[in-house]
């Protein structure tokens, strides 16, 4: 369609917010979610401002009702969903597996594995009665590789590429593409969170082979085409955006 509707989780910051600046400069309508009613509305009116039709939803994706809501709400303002981007996350609580625990294992998964199926639940609740639609998912490179300190990260990663293959191939026959984008090491506030010290972030950028950390934009890039119709032979694919990190 020549002006898409796309609702993307997770909007307020980091690769979310770069993702709906990027679809506003494509020509986009959108709804955009989060957890914090201020700087949700702020983002609102930076599209408006951009000539984009934008509205933000209050959500969690951690609770069905409210992705039920988001995703009803979307359809009431512009009467269709053609692009989903489930970016909604958290690093969790780092550190080795001896120091986890069943609730560190709920707050990570709760977020990045359980918010994504109920995302991906109702986006195809609209998408298979349109007979169109693109998903995409953001799993991490992390999620291909594993990393020391990032158990819980790295499992939910994991877990996120096995739904988009499977939701995926649930799809394909109503005319729904479901990819995952997985990014290397990005300059936002979860990298800089799950590293804590500047010497520790350089250590991990020093493992990306062109040598420095992607942007929140490059990543974004990636999503918008990734959705295009550019990609319509693309499905059930994760797509690595990491600087070469998983070319050997």
């Amino acid at each position: 369609m020549s002006t898409p509707v796309v609702l993307i989780t997770g909007a307020l910051t980091g690769i979310g917010r770069a993702t709906a600046l990027a679809f506003a400069k494509d020509g986009a309508r959108l709804v955009v979610s989060g957890r914090k009613e201020a700087e949700g509305r702020a983002l609102e009116a930076e599209l408006w401002d951009l000539g984009t039709e934008a509205e933000f939803v209050l959500a969690d994706v951690r609770h069905e009702d409210d992705v039920r809501n988001l995703v009803d709400k979307t359809v009431a303002r512009f009467s269709r969903l053609d692009v989903a981007v489930n970016n909604a996350g958290t690093e969790g609580k780092t550190g080795p597996v001896t120091e986890q625990t069943a609730e560190s294992y709920a707050a990570t998964f709760d977020t990045n594995v359980l918010g994504v199926l109920l995302s991906m639940k109702q986006e195809m609740r609209v998408m298979q009665g349109q007979g169109s639609g693109s998903i995409v998912n953001l799993s991490s490179t992390m999620g291909q590789r594993g990393a020391p300190g990032a158990s819980l990260y790295t499992a939910s990663k994991h877990a996120v590429k096995g739904l988009t293959k499977s939701a995926a191939l649930e799809g394909a026959a109503s005319g729904i593409r479901v990819n995952a984008v997985a990014p290397g090491p990005v300059e936002t506030g979860m990298l800089n969170r799950f590293t804590g010290t500047a010497e520790r972030k350089a250590g991990v950028v020093a493992g990306v082979p062109i040598k420095r950390a992607g942007t929140p934009a490059e990543i974004a890039d990636a999503i918008v085409f990734v959705a295009s119709s550019k990609a319509s032979f693309i499905t059930g694919q994760i797509i690595s955006v990491n600087g070469g990190k998983t070319a050997s």
